[in-house]
């Protein structure tokens, strides 16, 4: 899948201390992808856009 249009944003849910840090692009069309940002060059995982809602709204809440 080619992801080089893909704009990366990270997630509000990242460890601020520079951690755990997921990027997610969501302004492909059919498709929303997840990378680690400390490897932008290494591989993604890419949704359907339902599937990533359904998996966003599972997520507990933020303490």
């Amino acid at each position: 899948m080619d992801l080089t249009r893909a704009r990366w944003r990270k997630s509000t849910r990242s460890n601020g201390s520079g951690g755990n840090c997921v990027e997610v692009a969501d302004n492909l069309s059919g498709v929303v992808a997840v990378r680690d940002s400390k490897d932008p060059a290494g591989p993604a995982l890419t949704f359907a856009p339902g599937s990533w809602r359904v998996f966003v709204a599972a997520l507990p809440a933020r303490p």
